[in-house]
């Protein structure tokens, strides 16, 4: 008889059984542990109880051996698990380098996702069986966290950050996307789903779509539209750097360090321009916090990423911007 009460959510992605065999092995070493204590703890109550005939002389007796071993294995059981999991974390930054990117932005309450072509989904994300896919994340106002446990993926979108989650979806069906992290008063509504579709059916929902305009496509108006054109294009008469494939290119600093231009570095050279001066370029770059919201950022970085010949696979976390 089945009552429909799930104890586990499913293994939807690629990473869920690594991550399981992970969480259950430390699972049942924390139980192994925890049993052999409480033997010890209730074996020596029953020993030493009042009125028994156990030696109470209090002579110390020590195993310089079984101290050693017992330290020996603790330390090689935490490096055991300190690998295993430090393998898992960088596999998680990894993606494959084809993988469709799509970027989401987190807001009160609600998720909001834009595809490369350009549909829209609220609350709902829609994502082909057995391709890579990266959310590129952002928030419009507080920490919001993105969260499948199907896939067992979970990204904090941060404001003034982009940050990346990536996954694979390896079973067809519809999984519960929440926010796991307190943003407000309509927290718990703060939820949606991800359906995961055949190839084919994925093609065909975004030809249903109303495709409008490609991210990248409205990043390249609103780059005109707020003047930067007029410094960094090809005929402009201001000397400002060139942004023809600058995503994951080196940059050299006027403080003479180098940076590559990530997502970190476009963010800090659109919103702080000073903080990091390009090598022979004067600071004259405005700032444009507080003119461009995290949507319209989005699409900057989607057209800036368009005019590189090659894109990364995932933005490395310590780079930086053009000025």
């Amino acid at each position: 008889m089945s009552f429909g009460i799930r104890f586990f959510p499913p293994e939807a992605s690629s990473i869920a059984s690594s991550i399981d065999a992970l969480f259950y092995t430390l699972l049942a070493s924390a139980a192994a542990l925890g049993l052999f204590l409480t033997v010890l703890v209730v074996g020596y109550a029953v020993k030493y109880r009042v009125g028994s005939a156990a030696d109470r002389t209090g002579a110390r007796a020590r195993s310089l051996p079984l101290e050693m071993t017992w330290s020996i294995a603790s330390l090689v059981m935490a490096f055991i698990f300190f690998g295993w999991g430090a393998v898992l974390f960088v596999r998680r930054d990894h993606p494959s380098p084809d993988a469709i990117e799509i970027a989401g932005l987190g807001k009160q309450w609600m998720w909001e996702f834009r595809h490369s072509g350009g549909q829209r989904e609220i609350n709902e994300l829609h994502v082909p069986v057995g391709k890579a896919v990266v959310v590129s994340l952002a928030s419009q106002d507080v920490i919001h966290s993105f969260y499948v446990p199907a896939f067992r993926v979970k990204q904090d979108a941060v404001p003034g950050r982009t940050t990346n989650v990536w996954f694979i979806a390896t079973e067809p069906g519809r999984y519960h996307l929440f926010c796991a992290e307190y943003c407000g008063t309509q927290h718990s509504e703060m939820g949606g789903w991800v359906t995961v579709l055949a190839p084919e059916q994925y093609a065909s929902w975004l030809g249903s779509q109303d495709e409008g305009e490609s991210l990248a496509a409205s990043g390249g108006k609103l780059f005109r539209a707020l003047g930067c054109s007029g410094c960094h294009g090809n005929s402009s008469k201001v000397r400002a750097p060139g942004l023809d494939g600058i995503f994951g290119r080196p940059v050299a600093l006027a403080n003479r360090q180098t940076v590559i231009a990530d997502e970190r570095y476009l963010r800090d050279s659109i919103l702080v321009p000073n903080k990091e001066i390009a090598a022979g370029y004067q600071p004259v770059m405005p700032s444009f916090d507080g003119l461009v919201d995290e949507a319209e950022l989005q699409m900057l970085m989607a057209y800036l990423k368009s005019l590189s010949f090659q894109f990364p696979s995932f933005p490395a976390a310590n780079s930086e911007a053009p000025q």
